[in-house]
């Protein structure tokens, strides 16, 4: 998650550092390789350097568009998240006697850290892996096997007369939307973009690169290589931002914040339940959380 403190330009400078390094060989090359007497004839209009140019300009520009997009639904969908469980657990609260809406609690506050760090594809933290194992919880979608409870202990008390049918069906409610935006996560996290598209952008970036010496100045040797390396590298910067942003749940700064979020719920969740010495949420020190 970003906050007010700027990310640190030597984890972006490791993001690229290889496709910079590549770049400023292949640049010094292509630039050497217009010196020599059968390419110094060569002469490109600039119109033709541009108009590739502008080609991986566009490319990028839809490719940044639909990764922040993806980033965007990511953090609607746990804002959502965030909602329905204050919502069901304020119903529990209503409805149910004191005990049993802390039930729905702790196992709504231990399902945002699993979903989390299922979607990290981490193993479960200790307290996550407590919980399933006290409670003999054991399926390969543990996230889901949680709603399952909560959709057991809602039957249940409603068999028993604690909850009239209404009462149910709002909290059933409630559960769905929770299953819904769960897919949802695990639909972003699932579908990646093609990558043919990167191989396209990459190639058109190598083409542009290859042809831009051509177009410039051969009396400038030093200021054409530069020009060379750096237009290019912009386009790499660019296209491996979006790279980042269009997979939300990886462990990067601009990961959703879904442990953030949890603790968020979880302070929420127990003092909503009356619970004493709720923890504070901890102010952390790094430029970014996750």
């Amino acid at each position: 998650m970003l906050l007010n403190k700027k990310v640190s330009i030597w984890y972006f400078i490791n993001e690229i550092k290889s496709q910079i390094f590549f770049i400023v060989i292949f640049a010094i090359s292509v630039g050497l390789l217009d010196l020599l007497p059968g390419f110094r004839k060569i002469s490109l209009p600039l119109n033709i350097p541009a108009l590739v140019g502008t080609a991986v300009s566009l490319l990028l520009a839809f490719r940044t568009s639909q990764s922040y997009e993806r980033w965007w639904e990511a953090r609607i969908v746990w804002g959502a998240i965030v909602n329905d469980s204050r919502t069901l657990v304020r119903l529990a609260v209503q409805f149910l006697p004191e005990k049993e809406a802390r039930v729905f609690a702790e196992r709504q506050i231990i399902w945002t850290y699993a979903l989390g760090e299922s979607l990290r594809k981490l193993p479960f933290s200790k307290r996550v892996q407590e919980y399933l194992d006290t409670h003999n919880i054991h399926a390969f979608n543990v996230p889901n096997a949680l709603l399952d409870e909560h959709s057991q202990q809602i039957q249940k008390l409603a068999s028993s007369k604690l909850l009239t049918e209404f009462q149910q069906m709002q909290m059933n409610d409630s559960v769905t939307k929770l299953c819904d935006s769960m897919g949802k996560c695990e639909r972003l996290k699932n579908t990646v973009f093609p990558r043919s598209y990167s191989i396209l952008v990459h190639i058109l970036i190598y083409v542009f690169a290859a042809i831009l010496p051509f177009g410039l100045d051969d009396r400038q040797l030093t200021v054409e290589v530069l020009i060379t390396i750096l237009v290019p590298t912009l386009f790499i910067a660019i296209e491996r931002t979006s790279i980042i942003m269009q997979d939300p749940f990886e462990n990067t700064p601009v990961d959703t914040p879904m442990t953030s979020l949890a603790q968020t719920i979880e302070i929420n969740l127990r003092q909503m339940t009356g619970e004493q010495n709720v923890p504070l949420k901890k102010e952390n020190p790094l430029y970014f959380e996750m």
